[in-house]
């Protein structure tokens, strides 16, 4: 068996423990070496929303993963220049290290690949993993046919934490400790993020 590496892509605008109970969660059950968390650039998908200044993104995701010895944290979105494309990413990934990857990310952006740029080439670059968080209904979960053994589903345990929560939640003064690590936190306060 060869290397196994997980990537886990996400705007991560904040990262918080669902994000690192799914890393986790995916390293145990797939048996991965470690994972890779890539902070996106410019994510095309979200190009009409605001989105926090990658480098913010980029240091809560070191910040956040640095106690773990099994999680590193890329620059090769955030370094690139223009929108940022999972294929490309995979694609550089794949000739840079010498491992089978396994992409981490929500059954909801699964849902979403086939209008990702050359969804067809996606499959053939990793294995995708699709985390489910409670009260997601995954019964209008397609894969298409040619995708079927390249996408396995993995439910995580009870963490209902979304990215938008939190930041609706420091918009308007309220409390986010507990949903992400204190190093996190702190960033978020000093940064002045999300205000």
């Amino acid at each position: 068996m060869g290397r196994r590496l997980g990537v886990m892509g996400g705007t991560f605008d904040p990262i918080h423990y669902g994000h690192l109970v799914t890393a986790e969660e995916a390293l145990e059950q797939f048996e991965l070496e470690g994972v890779l968390f890539v902070p996106t650039g410019r994510p095309w998908m979200k190009e009409h929303e605001v989105v926090s200044p990658p480098e913010d993104r980029y240091l809560m995701t070191v910040i956040a993963t640095a106690s773990n010895p099994l999680f590193s944290v890329s620059r090769i979105e955030v370094d690139r220049d223009g929108p940022t494309y999972t294929v490309e990413t995979l694609r550089s990934l794949k000739n840079e290290l010498d491992a089978d990857l396994f992409f981490v990310t929500g059954a909801d952006a699964i849902l979403e690949m086939l209008q990702w740029k050359e969804p067809e080439e996606l499959f053939e670059l990793a294995h995708f993993i699709a985390a489910t968080r409670p009260g997601y209904d995954i019964a209008g979960f397609e894969v298409p046919a040619h995708a079927r053994d390249a996408v396995s589903v993995m439910n995580i345990p009870a963490l209902a934490i979304s990215s938008t929560d939190i930041r609706s939640r420091v918009q308007a003064g309220g409390p986010i400790r507990y949903l992400v690590p204190e190093g996190v936190k702190s960033y978020i306060e000093k940064a002045g993020l999300y205000r």
